[in-house]
């Protein structure tokens, strides 16, 4: 199947034209673009010297709130509570730790300076949001991610200091929770994201997923804890919740990133 070129219109092919998941190359990142493919189930990838690719891969990673499976050592740290939680205070700093952190078996970063830039016009907009670990005046880590009604699509996580981009993503699936923003898009698969209790369904189903979670209205702004901060750390998490069954193994797909 031929990989489409993309203009200046905001218009995207369907996805299930995506060779191994890769869509289409070339157009821009402006906000309107950015969401349009968010809404379709797209997401951008970006390398230096390279057309911006537009990936829809099959099966797609995923997990609703319901989901998250907090393990009993990371219960542990949460309730000795190494770090300062907060949302949104530091987009740009989050952007910057995600993109110095190593990956494994990759070289450079995709999130070079004009993704940073993109990500940013969203989060001014009210769509991109931050989720940071501090020890004192220290970012440690965090992650960050695109809201659009009742579904998270999660971008990249980075930590500096042990646990910290850990407890970060469980503070903000269960705030995602009390928001009932219940669909979290992890996109592609990780083993860190599979012990959360992330799992593999195919792209259909995650569009259908999708369209559902985008019949509702988007949290749109700056965002701040509304949960009770002391009660995730005195509870290790859990807040009311019952261990999880054990996560049920999947097939594994390639990853951009």
């Amino acid at each position: 199947m031929p990989v489409f070129r993309l203009d200046d219109r905001l218009v995207f092919p369907p996805v299930h034209l995506a060779e191994d998941g890769l869509l289409a190359l070339g157009g821009d990142l402006r906000p309107e673009r950015l969401i349009l493919g968010y809404s379709q189930g797209i997401f951008p990838w970006y390398a230096e010297n390279l057309p911006i690719l537009w990936h829809s891969p099959d099966p797609r990673m995923v997990m609703t709130t319901q989901d998250l499976v907090i393990q009993r050592s990371l219960r542990k740290q949460i309730k000795r509570t190494p770090y300062r939680l907060a949302l949104d205070t530091a987009f740009e700093q989050v952007l910057r730790g995600c993109s110095a952190a190593p990956r494994p078996g990759q070289t450079g970063t995709w999130l070079i300076p004009e993704m940073v830039d993109a990500y940013g016009k969203l989060h001014e907009l009210g769509f991109a949001h931050s989720i940071e670990a501090w020890d004192g005046d220290q970012l440690v880590g965090g992650l960050y991610g695109v809201s659009l009604g009742a579904a998270f699509f999660g971008e990249s996580m980075f930590a500096k200091a042990p646990d910290a981009s850990k407890i970060a993503y469980a503070a903000i699936v269960r705030q995602l929770e009390l928001w009932q923003i219940g669909l979290i898009d992890c996109q592609v698969h990780t083993d860190h994201l599979e012990r959360f209790g992330a799992h593999e369904v195919p792209r259909q189903k995650y569009l259908d997923l999708l369209k559902a979670a985008l019949d509702e209205p988007t949290k749109r702004g700056r965002w701040s804890f509304e949960m009770s901060l002391d009660e995730f750390a005195a509870t290790g998490g859990m807040m009311g919740h019952v261990d999880a069954p054990a996560v049920r193994p999947v097939a594994r797909a390639g990853a951009p990133r």
